[in-house]
């Protein structure tokens, strides 16, 4: 295993030094060239000019030659970063048990296809749940909180029968995250005990939802944005009184879900995090976020569309300058309204005959 691994460095190695051979072996030869060969010690302008020409040549094609094994270097970082964000932050599948569903985000990043935000829908034998969080902070830095959550959540949705027991998974997913952090960041002050307060400014705003078969939908809120229905009009949905943001407080002893709308045939809910509401252009003025959801509603949009659209419009707002994480996710009933059905004719019920009295 040593021997293999040692063989494949090496030939990492040379895929790297490769675009430098040749420029290496010419400059070689024109340096051996210059100081060896009499007419090239010859004075006057035409062998200056001759000398200038081979090391000018040498010069850029060395120049070149690090230029490309550099970026040939960045696109390989580029393709292995992007795989590893993909599979931390997944694209839900397009169609759960009757709804359609597109997600996407914007990271503040330069460079990083994901951020603080996290998504995540899957199909359950309790409906379809969804949760959408903001950890505090943008970028990389936070891609540690938004793995301990999404984890948690990909395995409580399916477990727990009540969506208070998948909040109270997450919240004790984060908390194990922040107190490992703690330990790394400062191993002298939490040698031999529990740190007490393992990140004292870091928490995770979180919206959980169950979309039941009949279209109800059920909320828990953690400090997090409301999402918007999208029907014969936008409106914002209530989602109840809001819990504090996981990691900020202890959750209270209580955790009952809250009705806050019914999702009918044909109806979506548009979900975002803070940074779509707040992002701002260089005068200063809010993102018109409701107004470009307006839009697209009359328009008619599939969820991935609408996705699309929202995002194009807050890049030509920001002019490509987001200052915070922006995470989207659609959910569209696509289930067919079943019409009543008349009885058989046999099976009619008569009205029962007057009392005589």
């Amino acid at each position: 295993m040593s021997r293999t691994r040692t063989l494949l460095s090496y030939d990492s190695r040379l895929r790297r030094l490769g675009p430098l051979v040749l420029p290496t072996l010419w400059g070689a030869v024109a340096v051996t060239w210059k100081l060896v060969c009499p007419l090239a010690q010859q004075p006057g302008l035409p062998m200056r000019i001759a000398t200038s020409v081979v090391f000018f040549t040498v010069g850029t094609g060395l120049i070149l030659g690090i230029r490309r094994g550099l970026s040939r270097e960045l696109e390989r970082m580029r393709a292995i970063a992007d795989a590893t964000q993909r599979v931390l932050l997944r694209p839900p599948a397009p169609r759960l048990d009757g709804l359609s569903v597109a997600a996407g985000q914007l990271s503040a990043s330069r460079g990083a296809s994901v951020g603080g935000d996290l998504y995540e829908a899957v199909a359950t034998p309790h409906g379809v749940r969804v949760v959408i969080g903001d950890v505090r902070g943008h970028g990389l830095a936070a891609l540690g909180a938004v793995v301990a959550v999404l984890g948690s959540f990909r395995e409580a949705a399916h477990d727990e029968p009540e969506l208070g027991g998948v909040l109270r998974r997450l919240d004790r997913a984060l908390a194990r995250h922040l107190r490992e952090r703690a330990r790394d960041e400062h191993p002298a002050a939490c040698a031999g005990r529990e740190p007490e307060h393992p990140a004292a400014e870091e928490f995770v705003t979180v919206l959980l939802l169950e979309i039941r078969p009949d279209g109800e939908v059920y909320a828990l809120n953690c400090g997090h944005p409301g999402p918007y229905r999208l029907g014969h009009r936008v409106e914002p949905v209530a989602v109840g009184e809001p819990l504090p943001p996981l990691g900020a407080f202890p959750l209270p002893a209580d955790l009952c879900a809250y009705r806050c709308t019914r999702l009918l045939p044909g109806e979506a809910l548009f979900l975002h995090t803070d940074g779509a509401e707040d992002a701002r252009d260089g005068a200063g003025r809010f993102f018109a976020l409701e107004a470009v959801l307006a839009e697209a509603a009359d328009a008619s949009l599939s969820p991935a569309a609408l996705v699309h659209r929202v995002h194009t419009a807050l890049l030509r707002h920001t002019r490509g300058r987001l200052a915070d994480d922006v995470a989207l996710l659609v959910v569209r009933n696509d289930r067919m309204r079943v019409p009543a059905q008349p009885a058989e004719p046999g099976l009619r019920r008569t009205r029962p005959a007057p009392s005589p009295h």
